[in-house]
């Protein structure tokens, strides 16, 4: 297929026409960009993450159709998915150098060109040891075993400019050191969210209907979002407390001088592997703003 890339895509991507082949497995740069356009925008994006409901945040159609036809040859191959994950996919305490879509942070550290050989491997989950930490802290090293930082190999619809980033831990993010027992059942719905290196509030969740025909061909209306109503000033602080170890390493690994972020970590209805947790990272640098 011959493209002409977006006039409106980041200096670094080539405004030339360009020969883009469309492959079988997970998609690169190049493919999203010709086959894979975002159908968000950097607002719509923070929107939906602050809207109560992470089940507005969507993969393009196309792009799950491909993933569904993948992940049946990967479960063969390895077992199950989880296996792919804890025994190939997640490196644990080392740099991503699997991803087609590498991040800006792993550029010193990545090879060149990585073949990504497949593990027979069908190892268990090995058991945490005695000193591992209770829960994921805002002060565990990038390079601990206890969690793997890799960029998403089926990004969600969002502009090609921003990263889309999982930090899966092997320890819980969700803890009642944590969360209050008032608080409970709204996390086990709706999840945790927030935002970082902004330089003004993120998009009120009362803008949302101004972006929802953006997810018109999901079918999303007002009536069956699934979300939680506003709670008490005091019960509102407990949710933003409840995520500040997740938000306090975001900071350390994104710096707010440099980047924006929106993260957010799905509710268990949401969580596309269970009993395996994960944090979602959209980051956007600052000089792309």
């Amino acid at each position: 297929m011959t493209i002409e890339s977006p006039l409106n895509t980041p200096d670094n991507v080539s405004q030339k026409i360009v020969q883009v082949p469309l492959r079988n497995g997970p998609p690169t740069r190049e493919e999203l960009l010709a086959y894979y356009p975002a159908k968000f925008t950097w607002h719509q994006l923070k929107t939906f993450v602050n809207s109560g409901d992470l089940g507005l945040l969507k993969r393009d159609k196309a792009l799950q159709r491909r993933y569904n036809a993948w992940s049946p040859g990967i479960v063969k191959e390895h077992g199950s998915m989880v296996h792919y994950l804890i025994n190939h996919r997640l490196q644990w305490g080392k740099p991503d150098t699997l991803s087609l879509l590498p991040s800006a942070l792993d550029s010193d550290t990545r090879p060149k060109d990585v073949l990504i050989s497949p593990s027979k491997s069908n190892q268990p989950f090995p058991p945490l040891p005695p000193d591992a930490p209770e829960y994921f802290k805002a002060d565990i090293p990038v390079d601990s075993e206890f969690i793997s930082i890799i960029q998403n190999d089926w990004p969600y619809s969002v502009p090609i400019e921003i990263e889309h980033t999982l930090i899966w831990s092997r320890i819980p993010i969700f803890h009642p050191d944590l969360i209050p027992a008032e608080i409970d059942a709204r996390v086990q719905q709706d999840g945790l969210c927030g935002f970082t290196g902004n330089e003004e509030p993120p998009p009120s969740p009362s803008t949302l209907p101004e972006c929802l025909p953006a997810l018109a061909e999901w079918g999303i209306t007002m009536e069956n979002l699934v979300r939680s109503p506003g709670g008490s000033s005091e019960i509102e602080e407990m949710v933003r407390n409840a995520g500040r170890e997740i938000d306090g390493f975001v900071k350390r690994r994104w710096v707010e001088s440099e980047w924006e972020t929106a993260w957010f970590v799905n509710p268990p209805r949401l969580q596309s592997v269970r009993g395996l947790a994960h944090i979602h990272v959209f980051a956007k640098k600052k000089q792309c703003l």
